[in-house]
């Protein structure tokens, strides 16, 4: 509780952050909300589809954001979870995307605590306090960097950080078909997805080839919008032109860290795995 109230101090201060046009935590350019590149994108997968990651305002009836929607980099999963919220005007979307994730939060630690506590109060505390804060104090920024860019920015690092401690507690408890699917829907930013395999697998080594699979299709189906014409060449062009060199900003430690923490909290039954998994093959 302590954690959750913490955050809702950094939720908070950095709610007045998500009404300006400013440079954010690291550019020099006037930009918008990241939250502008999924509404917009989000409107163009139902009305405009094959300029879904075009960059810049288009005058085909979309919202018109100032100075211009940012460039959306996500894969087109991504867009069908946002899709609820594009039915609200632009600024009331992105406050209700942040306190949807922020509900979500009771249930991140909910779910740290069922994925550690075999392991002890102080491992589940330490992933508890990544996951739920990530305290960097800061005289501009509150409690934590990483949240206050979090909350103004409408990021998705949240839902995300859940969907994975998700995957990893379905896959704990015996459920790998459902454990793939859920990892997939994570997968809209692959960077964190792929970090998060070594856990996927120590979790689902029981029944591997049903997570994949029902992972491989979840992907597949989610993402079809790709064989769109112009969403999977604007796809491609995103990815070579900007999605492989856009930095890791504050927000993305959110997730990344916690899949770290737990990696190094559970190495030895990683090694363990991916042990058992490298004699199946060979056998």
């Amino acid at each position: 509780m302590c954690l959750l109230a913490l955050n809702l101090v950094v939720l908070a201060a950095a709610y007045p952050e998500t009404t300006r046009a400013d440079s954010g935590c690291c550019s020099t350019k006037t930009l918008a909300k990241d939250f502008s590149a999924f509404y917009t994108a989000a409107w163009r997968l139902l009305h405009d589809p094959g300029q879904v990651y075009t960059t810049g305002y288009l005058n085909d009836g979309e919202y018109h954001i100032l100075p211009q929607p940012e460039s959306y980099k996500y894969l087109p999963s991504f867009l069908l979870m946002v899709l609820p919220f594009s039915v609200l005007p632009y600024q009331q979307a992105l406050t209700a995307f942040d306190v949807f994730q922020f509900l979500l939060l009771p249930l991140v630690a909910l779910l740290v605590y069922e994925i550690t506590k075999e392991k002890g109060i102080a491992p589940t505390l330490i992933v508890a306090i990544i996951a739920l804060l990530l305290p960097s104090p800061s005289p501009h920024w509150s409690l934590s960097a990483a949240y206050y860019w979090q909350w103004g920015e409408g990021q998705s690092k949240v839902l995300e950080t859940f969907l994975l401690l998700l995957s990893f507690y379905l896959g704990k408890t015996k459920r790998p078909a459902l454990s793939g699917i859920v990892l997939a829907l994570s997968a809209f930013d692959p960077r964190l997805a792929l970090v998060a395999l070594p856990l996927f697998v120590m979790y689902n080594r029981a029944g591997l080839k049903s997570a994949f699979g029902a992972g491989a299709i979840t992907l597949l189906a989610t993402n079809a919008a790709l064989l769109i014409p112009g969403t999977g060449s604007g796809f491609l062009a995103m990815l070579l032109n900007s999605g492989l060199t856009t930095p890791p900003y504050y927000y993305v430690l959110i997730p990344l860290l916690t899949v770290v923490a737990l990696t190094i909290v559970n190495i030895r039954g990683v090694v363990a795995a991916f042990g058992k998994a490298e004699h199946i093959n060979r056998t």
